[in-house]
């Protein structure tokens, strides 16, 4: 009996045991293919994701192929202590008077290598002013370089040392880089050469309103890499070590990195640095528009439903926009493909065209659609390519219209700085780089076609007048040949 008592729950204890087995081989059997199945699929690309991710943050890769291509630039120039008489008359006889020593100015920037054979993109505001111009290689050989061409609408310079074999950084398209992207900023912050930051795009597009005149282009990538005084002109990279901005300016209430950075991008860098070398000039190409930002009051008060796009409030008279049918009113929601959405953004698809080249815009008029094929024009409404002509090269100088700061320090209504000096008139007569012409023979000298009708029509000597940065005001006889 007491046997019987015990081998009973025995008995059932094991079939129970045999029970739950079955039902367990039986329940994980139906879910173990699917298992075997995804993890053939899933796990492989999972896997993946997972490594390319953690190679995303690896930085390595990016620094080895781009620092050696970022080079340090040293500028030189004199500061003058002069003063005028107040007369032009006065001053063209006598000369400004000088009251203390001219004192030696240096400063420093960054560039980046464009071609093997000597061709570096910087900052205008890195070189403007400079009297001499040193690259220092990241191999710490030394070259004198030579301005080749700028545009402080986009503080964009160019130089070009003699050398051959160098190191270089290809341009990256930096429409296609996104937020959130991880970038390298590469410079020389403090003379501390060769360093290298990283962080992430912030935002794209960016207008902070630091560069003047009328045809100022601020499109700026904002970044979180540190940059700090002396990174200008550097290399904004991605993980590729593609180019994709020029590294310009910093948000900062002290001078020094504060959280934000911003950089001109590579889709402007390059057609400016492009043109330059082609024409020894940029060419400008402009849609003949004046645009707003599309608010949600703009939207309401027109009955546009759809708050995205830039607002058309005037189109110039037998401009690039009207002749393509473009109406005030409409509002420019892409150009060739790539969405605008702010002034900055649509000032920086136009930037990257020249004049008589063909763009498609697409507007939206009476909340419908449309498409607009537009041929861009030159700041004089015409087609053609502006080149150096005959009386530029007479004069021997390179000319810039001065900035709304500069009229407003100055306390002048326009003119023109003269931003290189070769062999010709200019240098003749004694005038220096960074002198501002004012006048003409009593002509007042805006824009570079005022210089040139008047220099047209004149013959002999033309008396000069202008103004140095340092307020200066002289006085020169310019002979013409």
């Amino acid at each position: 009996m007491k046997g019987q008592k015990f081998i009973v729950p025995i008995i059932s204890a094991i079939i129970g045991g045999v029970i739950a087995v079955a039902i367990s081989n039986y329940i994980f059997k139906g879910i173990a293919e699917p298992i075997a199945a995804a993890d053939k699929v899933e796990k492989v690309y999972f896997a993946k994701t997972f490594a390319g991710d953690s190679n995303s943050t690896d930085f390595t890769v990016a620094a080895e192929r781009t620092v050696d291509a970022v080079v340090h630039v040293k500028t030189a120039y004199t500061m003058n202590n002069t003063y005028s008489y107040g007369d032009p008359f006065f001053d063209f006889f006598f000369g400004p008077q000088q009251y203390s020593k001219p004192q030696p100015v240096q400063s420093s920037g960054s560039g980046v290598i464009l071609t093997r054979d000597g061709f570096i993109v910087t900052n205008n505001h890195v070189i403007d002013n400079a009297e001499e111009i040193e690259v220092v290689l990241n191999d710490k050989r030394t070259f004198k370089a030579k301005l080749v061409g700028r545009d402080p609408s986009t503080d964009i310079a160019l130089l070009k040392i003699d050398a051959t074999d160098l190191p270089f950084i290809q341009f990256g398209n930096s429409d296609d880089v996104k937020v959130g992207e991880w970038v390298l900023a590469i410079g020389n912050p403090f003379n501390l050469n060769s360093t290298v930051t990283a962080g992430i795009i912030s935002a794209k597009a960016r207008n902070i309103q630091i560069l003047q005149g009328s045809y100022a282009i601020e499109s700026f990538i904002q970044t979180d890499a540190a940059v700090n005084p002396g990174n200008s002109g550097g290399a904004l990279v991605n993980l590729k070590g593609e180019l994709v901005g020029i590294n310009t300016a910093i948000a900062s209430k002290t001078g020094s990195y504060a959280g934000y950075s911003f950089a001109v991008p590579s889709s402007i860098a390059k057609k400016i640095v492009t043109d330059i070398i082609e024409f020894g000039e940029v060419q400008r190409a402009i849609l003949g528009v004046s645009i707003s930002e599309l608010t949600e009051e703009i939207a309401s008060e027109n009955g546009i439903k759809e708050i995205k796009g830039v607002y058309v409030a005037e189109v110039s008279r037998n401009g690039a926009a009207e002749k393509a049918g473009i109406q005030a009113g409409d509002v420019i929601m892409s150009i060739n493909g790539i969405d605008v959405n702010s002034l900055s953004q649509l000032q920086e698809q136009i930037s990257k065209y020249r004049p008589n080249q063909q763009v498609d815009v697409v507007v939206n008029r009476d909340n419908n659609k449309k498409h607009f094929t537009v041929t861009l024009t030159n700041l004089r409404n015409g087609l053609e390519l502006i080149t150096q002509d005959a009386i530029l090269e007479k004069l021997g100088a390179k000319f810039t219209t001065i900035t709304d700061k500069q009229k407003k320090e100055l306390r002048i209504n326009g003119g023109l700085e003269v931003t290189e000096i070769d062999d010709g008139a200019i240098k003749a007569s004694g005038i220096k780089k960074g002198y501002i012409i004012t006048r003409i023979n009593r002509a007042q000298i805006t824009d570079i076609d005022d210089l040139k009708r008047i220099i047209e029509i004149s013959s002999g000597a033309v008396l000069v007048e202008g103004v140095y940065p340092n307020g200066s005001r002289v006085a020169y006889a310019l002979t013409l040949e």
